[in-house]
This record gives C-alpha cells, structure tokens and sequence, in this order.
C-alpha cells in the first residue's frame, strides 16, 4: 500500500492484487506503537484501513484474489488471479512472509489475544507478566533477552535438549535471572478465555504432560519463533537467499522492470517502518523505470 500510494500520487497506473486483508501481517496487531507519527492505541487494522484509503485517494485500483502464477519475461510482465490475467510494464512484489505456525490445538484462536510471534510488536503488552518463548534459534533466544527486560518472567520452551542459538547468545540468555528454560518440551494445547491463560506442553522424551496456568486473574503470553516462511512460490526464476527476493539498495531485483518491498527481501529488519520505506523506495524505482528505461 506504500508503493501504491506513491505511484498513484505519481500518476500511473496502479493496481493492488491481495488476497487476504489489506495490510497483511500488521492487520493482526492489537496496538501500534511503534510506528513514527502513529495514533496512539491504533491498532493494525484501522492502521491498515488508513493506509488503504490513502491508497484510494490517489487512484489506486484493487483486486481481490490468489495470484496463481506469474510471467515475468519480456516489457510486460503478467499476473493470474483466479482466471483473469493483469498486465503491467512493472511489478512490485510485496507478498510478505508468514510465521511457521506449532500447529498446536488453539494456535489459531488465541493469535493476537496472547500468543505472538513478533516481540518487538507485542512485548510491551505483556509488561509484568509471565511470558512463553518457543524455539531454539537466534531469533527465538534473543527475542526473550529482549523480553526479559519488559515482562516479569520468560520460560523458553525448546523441543531439543541443546539450542541452534550462537553459545555467546545463549550465554547471554542464561545469565539473566528471569529467564529459565524448558527443553525436550512441545506445546500440545493452548487455551484460556478472552485472553491465553494456559498452555499444556509434553516432554518428547517421557511423554509427560504439564498444564502451565496463569495466576488466578492473570493472563500469560505466548511467543512463537519457529521461523518465517517468505511467500516467493511465484517467483522461483528470482535472486533467492534463504527463500527471500534479493534486491538491491533500489529494491531492484535479478528481473528488468520486477522490485520487491517488505517481508519478502532479504534484509535484517522486518517491521513496518522498513517495510512502508521499500515500498516508498520501489515505487519510486518503478516510476524511473518506465520513464527511463533503467
């Protein structure tokens, strides 16, 4: 929505092809408060409502649908959504990436109502309270050093007895007195009832099963960091690293004429600020690209 504010302002032709919600990822988050210039307790969905109808105002046009295959060669690149083919002189790929889900019974339900996957956007809300953190890498490590300093207690819940984490971060990790680990552990269930006040994990080793619970009146967070999944399926013909699009500092890609904005690059901060400057970025790219060629 970025890039299309911008290269509606622009005056070209503009159409924005999204098959779930309008903003993507951000759409699930309660509050932003990191944003520059944000609206204090805006959450992701009216931010993102904001975003689209300035979108509009500048002539954007939208179509709701799976891009079900590409065609990137040649001036005129072409997308197919559910049976209708869109052709334009430029594309800007802005599919995001998704997080890899447990897949644990309640997952789903409690998404945005204690369990997260994004520390940085969510933590602040689980100030003094006890808090989950699954996974074993540098992310999910580093991610509950940071949550040490704002929650009251971090529990990190790994499903192997060593971690993939670098040892100086998990040495790190270890040294703080809030943070404890649980390993040889899964989460089975999660639950609660507005808000997440229960996990039930088991020990792959013993079977054992252990129902977690909040303090009577509380509620707990759940942070999961088993990865994301960038949404690059489409484009298999394109600078991959890590199943992200490579681009350069012009978000400019392998392909004349094909930029990449967001969660799909490869880079090493995905929030919405950096994803809204790609687009800014890409749009303007674009916009050089048709009038110059280059």
């Amino acid at each position: 929505m970025s890039a299309a504010i911008y290269t509606g302002r622009a005056g070209l032709s503009t159409l924005i092809i999204e098959r779930g919600a309008y903003g993507g990822n951000i759409f699930q988050t309660s509050r932003i408060e990191n944003y520059p210039g944000g609206i204090p307790g805006e959450s992701g969905m009216d931010f993102s409502a904001r975003l689209s109808a300035q979108a509009d105002e500048f002539g954007a046009e939208k179509v709701s649908g799976t891009a079900e295959k590409v065609d990137l060669e040649g001036d005129e690149k072409k997308v197919f959504v559910w049976g209708k083919t869109y052709r334009g002189r430029s594309l800007i790929i802005a599919t995001g990436s998704v997080p890899r889900k447990l897949g644990a019974p309640g997952e789903e339900e409690y998404t945005g109502r204690g369990v997260s996957y994004c520390a940085v956007c969510d933590g602040p809300f689980f100030s003094g309270l006890d808090v989950f953190v699954v996974g074993g890498g540098n992310s999910a490590i580093e991610e509950s050093i940071f949550l040490s300093k704002i929650v009251r207690h971090v529990t990190v819940i790994h499903r192997r007895d060593a971690f993939r984490a670098a040892k100086k971060i998990v040495g790190l990790a270890q040294e703080k007195e809030n943070i404890t680990f649980l390993l040889d552990t899964v989460i089975t269930e999660i639950g609660g009832d507005d808000l997440l006040t229960y996990i039930e994990t088991k020990n792959v080793k013993t079977g054992e099963k252990k129902v977690i619970k909040a303090e009577e009146g509380s509620n707990i967070g759940l942070f999961i960091f088993s990865g994301m999944k960038p949404e690059t399926e489409l484009f298999e013909n394109l600078h991959l690293k890590d199943g992200y699009v490579v681009t350069d500092d012009r978000m400019r890609t392998n392909i004349p004429g094909l930029f990449a904005a967001g969660d799909v690059r490869f880079k090493t901060l995905r929030q919405v600020v950096t994803a809204a400057a790609d687009g800014a970025i890409a749009a303007i790219e674009a916009e050089k690209f048709l009038l110059e060629g280059e």
